[in-house]
């Protein structure tokens, strides 16, 4: 049996629009906080997220979190975690923060992401499908939604849900995927139709062709999996899998030929 790997389905949420589409109106605090906060956004921008840290950290220990309009600092130092790779800090500060903004995606987002990092499906799973809820089924969260579907191995819904992507927002990415869910169901027709729509968003899509050969080795398509793997190797010559599935493909081409002449 070929070993097939789902790709990841999400690209990286920009941090940008984390910080940023984040805001409470009417944050009035002491001027030396808000000195503090604003000298911690500038180490931000710097990428100098442990100094950010420390400062955003005054900031919440002298405000001591009394009013939910205080809570801007503690959003801002769980993006600092993240970005600095502290991922459990990212979550623990999302945990304060969550309760009292329930209806904040980013929120979710943010600490789905860290969960992400820590390869904690079940719980990124959970906050992913809440800010599902709460943007109304944003395409790029659904397309996420599906990806953790497949590590769990629900390819059903995996398949739903990128049905439903593929209307509002179609990529090679999703096409790909779903060829994925429809192989993993049994449905190879389905996949490699998926798989070359893939190819026809676009032609450079190096994982579409790795996908179409593994898909084709399964089904002893030996011919048609060698057509795949050599258009991988055109884009990406040193890719180690592409090359070990071309050289299955090959022995059982020589293998099935020399069966035929006997």
């Amino acid at each position: 049996m070929i070993e097939i790997v789902v790709h990841p389905m999400l690209r990286r949420v920009s941090l940008i629009l984390l910080v940023s589409a984040f805001a409470l109106t009417g944050f009035s605090q002491n001027p030396k906080w808000t000195a503090w906060e604003t000298e911690a956004d500038t180490l931000m921008s710097q990428q100098d997220f442990k100094g950010a840290i420390k400062l955003y950290t005054k900031v919440i220990s002298a405000s001591k979190l009394k009013e939910k309009t205080s809570y801007r600092p503690l959003y801002k130092r769980a993006v600092a975690y993240y970005s600095s790779g502290d991922f459990n800090n990212a979550i623990a500060d999302m945990n304060r923060f969550i309760p009292e903004f329930p209806e904040n995606y980013q929120a979710r987002i943010l600490r789905a992401l860290s969960y992400r990092e820590l390869d904690d499906v079940d719980n990124q799973l959970i906050d992913v499908e809440t800010a599902l809820e709460l943007t109304g089924g944003e395409p790029q969260i659904l397309k996420w939604r599906a990806g953790l579907l497949m590590e769990k191995n629900e390819y059903k819904q995996a398949k739903e849900d990128l049905l439903i992507v593929r209307q509002l927002q179609d990529d090679p990415e999703v096409e790909m995927n779903l060829a994925f869910a429809y192989y993993s169901l049994e449905n190879p027709d389905s996949a490699l139709i998926a798989i070359n729509k893939s190819i026809e968003l676009d032609a450079t899509f190096a994982p579409a062709y790795l996908y179409g050969g593994s898909f084709s080795l399964e089904e002893e398509n030996y011919e048609l999996a060698l057509k795949y793997l050599e258009i991988a190797l055109k884009l990406d010559p040193d890719n180690v899998t592409a090359q070990f599935y071309k050289g299955i493909a090959l022995v059982e081409l020589k293998r099935k030929r020399k069966d035929a002449d006997a």
